[in-house]
């Protein structure tokens, strides 16, 4: 019974609290010591129901899951101390050296090939295709990442858009050092902006500025521009619009679903036996993230090009794309399980 007592009390203290999702003037006390957390007192059924509300399957979208901790104990917990140690003053050395060596050999080759193949379009772009492929490998390998990639590798083809669920940043790392997507972005400031307005720009990439109006407009055109030219790189969108935790997926919109191509899903699954690859961008920069990836053991990643999609007779690109969307999550249900 005891158990049971102490179980209850841990729900009610993981219960978000209702009073800190509403307004301050809405919360009054007309009758001196009365109260909204006495009101509700009154009735726990409806103190429930309000925190199912706020502790809804959209917020659990963008919360972090970490893992029980395992270390605390007499036996364990030298060990624990013994990786930090080869972790942070060992592996993450070894790993910054391996990115700097990308660095140098990517600039080294990259701005010659920029500039001085100007006259030879074709032999350009498909070099400069390689050298960001290379990057990414350099990325990928100072995380240790272990990524398997499983159907068809991505073709040149016009026609054709390929959609991914969105866990971080590094999504588009990943799927880059496989094939050198163009994808749709917002700018971000800081060194990403500076890598996204020089090297990026040269694969085709389309960035937009949520707080403009006009861009939607301007990205639409663009995005049809790109998937009706048969010698553009195949286009990469993250049709949720932000990152989720890698066990949700949130609302595609439905921008991918109206340009009137094959849509070719790819369900991205991290394993966290090592590192969660989720980013809240809202509690931590891309650089910290970064960092705590190169501070990990590894990354462990699968990689699944799914079936091409195409939109049914009398199906509107809305209803397309919840129906990609509950066909993700599915996915990502079915690989979690595995």
């Amino acid at each position: 019974m005891s158990k049971l007592k102490m179980s209850s009390s841990e729900l009610d203290l993981d219960r978000p609290n209702i009073e800190d999702y509403l307004p301050s003037e809405s919360i009054q006390e007309p009758h001196g010591k009365l109260r909204l957390r006495d009101l509700l007192d009154i009735s726990p059924t409806l103190t429930e129901a309000a925190g199912a509300i706020i502790d809804d399957t959209f917020t659990r979208c963008f919360k972090s899951n970490p893992p029980e901790p395992w270390n605390w104990n007499g036996y364990l917990f030298p060990l624990w101390c013994l990786g930090v140690v080869v972790r942070y003053g060992v592996l993450f050395p070894l790993r910054a050296i391996v990115l700097t060596i990308g660095w140098i050999i990517f600039l080294s080759s990259y701005f010659p090939v920029h500039f001085l193949l100007k006259g030879n379009d074709k032999l350009r772009k498909k070099l400069e295709r390689g050298l960001v492929e290379l990057i990414c490998s350099f990325f990928v390998a100072s995380w240790t990442g272990v990524v398997k990639y499983h159907g068809p590798r991505p073709s040149m083809r016009p026609k054709q858009v390929f959609v991914a669920n969105h866990t971080s940043m590094i999504d588009f790392i990943v799927l880059e050092q496989m094939t050198a997507f163009a994808v749709i972005m917002q700018k971000h400031p800081g060194w990403v902006g500076l890598l996204q307005s020089t090297i990026l720009e040269s694969l085709g990439c389309i960035w937009f500025n949520r707080s403009e109006a006009k861009d939607r407009e301007i990205v639409a055109k663009k995005l049809s521009e790109h998937v009706n030219a048969a010698d553009n790189n195949p286009l990469l969108i993250f049709p949720e619009g932000t990152c989720v935790n890698n066990h949700y997926t949130v609302m595609f919109k439905k921008g991918a679903f109206e340009l009137g191509c094959t849509v070719c899903p790819i369900a991205i699954k991290y394993n966290k036996i090592f590192v969660d690859a989720f980013w809240n961008s809202r509690k931590q920069s891309f650089t910290t993230h970064l960092l705590r990836l190169m501070t990990s053991w590894a990354v462990v990643c699968d990689v699944w090009y799914l079936e091409p999609q195409n939109l049914k007779p009398g199906e509107t690109p809305i209803e397309f794309a919840e129906r990609q969307q509950s066909f993700a999550e599915s996915v990502l249900r079915r690989l979690e399980e595995k």
